[in-house]
């Protein structure tokens, strides 16, 4: 096919897996993932935790909020994501964001952390910290935070913590010119809320887009100047890649 991007693994390898797992970062290295996604959570005593949502529903079928259990307890907690991959994965856990980090590392690959709005309206600042104390002892670790929330990447920019990146909450006028203001190193978009032609705004930044799941609309959007492709098909992606 002849494109050329990186592919970033969204919530690990998603399309096979439990999502943000312990499984699914290791599939997704296997499968030849340049990069790792995660979603990230505090329990209540401040670990930071693999999660997409909040509440736990979704990915355990019991109910439980993050931020209202202690990491001992979220330890043991499932995720198998029955709802959508029934009773393939009874042993799959939440796990922590140190373990996935340590995984990462060890295969030489550069993760993406997505620090969700929930844990720094909760901690503030001290959110920051807890990924700090969570990854510095990773040794050989890459990594970059990311998040909606423009006022996280400046604290992390602020405090050295890391590279971090803006996920967009559109793509129009108004956050194109957050954008030049904020000038992170990587910027986020949903495919969904692209046009459907032209090239991405130009920057200093990298364009990572998410949802793309066909190496066709890879191709188009690497053409369109996305150098990074996040999704939840990584072999199917990772076989179109030439470069």
């Amino acid at each position: 096919m002849g494109a050329r991007f990186e592919v970033v693994a969204h919530r690990g390898f998603r399309a096979r897996y439990p999502e943000n797992t312990l499984a699914a970062v290791a599939a997704a290295l296997d499968a030849g993932a340049h990069h790792v996604e995660v979603d990230v959570h505090l329990s209540a005593d401040g670990v930071p935790v693999l999660c997409h949502d909040a509440d736990l529903a979704r990915v355990s079928g019991r109910p439980g909020r993050v931020a209202e259990l202690p990491a001992a307890v979220l330890a043991d907690w499932p995720a198998g994501e029955p709802g959508r991959l029934g009773d393939r994965f009874p042993r799959a856990r939440l796990a922590t964001l140190a373990e996935a980090a340590r995984l990462v590392a060890a295969r030489g690959r550069h993760l993406f952390v997505e620090l969700k709005p929930d844990p720094w309206q909760r901690f503030g600042a001290a959110a920051l910290d807890a990924l700090a104390d969570a990854l510095a002892p990773v040794p050989g670790l890459r990594w970059t935070l990311i998040s909606f929330l423009p006022e996280v990447v400046e604290a992390a920019r602020a405090a050295e913590l890391a590279p971090a990146g803006w996920v967009l909450p559109a793509y129009d006028a108004g956050a194109r010119a957050a954008a030049r203001e904020l000038a992170p190193p990587v910027l986020f978009v949903d495919r969904a809320w692209l046009p459907p032609r032209g090239a991405l705004w130009p920057g200093p930044w990298r364009w990572a887009v998410y949802e793309v799941n066909t190496p066709r609309e890879a191709a188009r959007l690497a053409a369109r100047g996305a150098g990074l492709i996040e999704t939840a098909e990584v072999a199917l992606l990772r076989a179109a890649v030439c470069g």
